[in-house]
């Protein structure tokens, strides 16, 4: 059953999925009473329902992947074409987003969430202060000491690439 759950699918999980739905169909089924069929008569009756099961799972991920494609569209259109707030450009090995990544991770958590909070969340100091349940004037100055460390960091960082 599950080698036809796999022909049926697109990967082995969601034939080990579309299997497992089909085995409790029948089980409810017989629990109802509804299935009116001697002990051999539940194979045909799994085979119908993997098959079933997995063309509706196929529906369903072909609808959510357009989804999510126009989604992304609508999201670039907007964003005026910047596809990733997280520093992604054209290039992946982009010198300044890998030095900037690895400098916002070396900083002490209380800084960096407040700088990528402000800055790639767009959230005001205020809003950060409610998420994160301490005083506006606390999260000021956390972006200001952040933002301060950042720079001295990257700094520290060209200067040792430089040598």
């Amino acid at each position: 059953m599950l080698l036809f759950a796999r022909n049926q699918t697109r990967s082995t999980e969601d034939a080990e999925d579309v299997l497992q739905d089909a085995l409790i169909k029948l089980a409810r089924k017989i629990e109802e009473g509804s299935f009116d069929g001697g002990q051999e008569s539940w194979k045909p009756y799994l085979y119908t329902a993997i098959r079933r099961l997995a063309i509706d799972l196929g529906r369903k991920n072909d609808r959510r992947s357009k989804r999510e494609e126009k989604s992304e569209i609508d999201r670039r259109v907007q964003t005026g074409g910047v596809t990733d707030p997280w520093f992604e450009s054209e290039s992946s090995n982009d010198e300044t987003r890998v030095l900037l990544e690895k400098n916002l991770k070396k900083l002490p958590q209380k800084f960096s969430e407040v700088i990528i909070m402000k800055i790639w969340g767009e959230r005001t100091f205020a809003e950060i202060g409610e998420i994160l349940g301490v005083s506006l004037n606390t999260v000021a100055s956390r972006y200001r000491y952040g933002l301060e460390r950042l720079r001295k960091s990257l700094n520290t960082s060209r200067i040792q690439e430089d040598i």
